[in-house]
């Protein structure tokens, strides 16, 4: 996710020269069908859907950016409020401003852990237990970055998130602690006025052996191999050209993956070759999409309507056809 206020008009005008690198199909790739809304949001509340992971009963659990908020969506649509974020006195949080409630996680346990972007010491990784308790800090990042999406390796016990101000994917333990900058480097920074946006690390996923996270200023997905003693490999340039990438998902067992465009408001298969293809856009609902889920034969789609003229913050569900294995939230 990002939002720029004072860039809406000029990075709006941009969508109108986005290139998508595009191949053939191919034989029993994935399809996208059926696409509908399930629920709407209200714009005016802050009620910006930013991420998401679903329940074990297939609800979606979303963050709510500006209303600080984590609620859940059953299969009928209907909304509940499971945890808000507590208020920050004068935020400071960079690119946006105000404090967010960004990357959600979830264990098997029904524990989800929350990146809150605030510009304060409240900054950092928060935990929601099931019992309905208040939300805990038990991770501070630095208040000069965003952390924006996370993952959870339940097996070594650890959170991943992207920071998208620093360039740097943190790893801190599952039970809070001291953060540890994983993964660092060029792939993983924000473009330099006037090339980007200051937004570079964005969406984040544990997958096969790797951490695999996207830039939104440099149009790519990125995938960093976890070695045997848990450090960060070689960063690898797996697709190039997403324009406005934010989060994404894998849709099965192998590598391709489905990914938010954010600011044209589409849905993109990208193959494991690199190659991509526009499978969902806002005649389908899309409303600047900000992440992705899949479960089986079902994609979840949050938008935020962080810059369109029409505000209809909405999640989008649709049909995942010829696929193979489960998909990951």
């Amino acid at each position: 996710m990002f939002r720029l206020p004072r860039l809406a008009a000029t990075a709006t005008a941009a969508v109108a020269l986005t290139v998508f690198v595009s191949g053939p199909t191919a034989a029993g790739e994935p399809t996208v069908r059926d696409p509908r809304v399930v629920a709407r949001f209200d714009f005016a509340l802050g009620q910006t859907p930013e991420n998401i992971v679903l329940g074990p009963d297939g609800s979606a659990i979303l963050t709510l950016s500006f209303a600080r908020q984590v609620v859940q969506v059953d299969r009928h649509g209907n909304k509940r409020t499971l945890a808000e974020l507590p208020a920050v006195a004068d935020p400071n949080t960079p690119v946006i401003g105000a404090a967010a409630a960004m990357g959600i996680a979830r264990s098997h346990d029904g524990t989800l852990y929350v990146a809150y972007a605030t510009g304060t010491s409240e900054t950092g990784i928060w935990r929601v237990e099931p019992d309905g308790s208040a939300p805990v800090q038990i991770v501070e990042l630095p208040a000069d970055g965003f952390p924006n999406s996370i993952a959870l390796d339940e097996e070594c016990g650890v959170l991943y998130v992207a920071d998208s101000v620093r360039g740097t994917v943190w790893r801190a333990p599952q039970h809070g602690g001291a953060p540890t900058a994983w993964a660092t480097g060029t792939a993983l920074r924000p473009l330099p006025a006037p090339d980007g946006f200051g937004v570079g690390a964005n969406g984040l996923k544990v997958h096969n052996g790797a951490v695999w996270v996207s830039n939104t200023d440099r149009k790519t997905l990125l995938r960093v191999p976890v070695r045997a003693d848990e450090s960060a490999g070689a960063i690898e340039t797996r697709a190039t050209g997403l324009d406005w990438i934010d989060d994404f998902a894998f849709t099965g067992h192998g590598d391709t993956v489905l990914a938010a465009l954010i600011m044209d408001s589409k849905l993109a298969l990208v193959r494991p070759d690199g190659t991509h293809k526009t499978v969902l856009t806002a005649q389908d609902g899309l409303s600047n999409p900000t992440s992705v889920a899949v479960r089986g034969n079902t994609v979840h789609v949050p938008s935020a309507s962080y810059f369109t003229e029409v505000k209809d913050p909405n999640l989008l569900r649709a049909t995942l056809q010829g696929h193979s294995g489960q998909g990951a939230s």
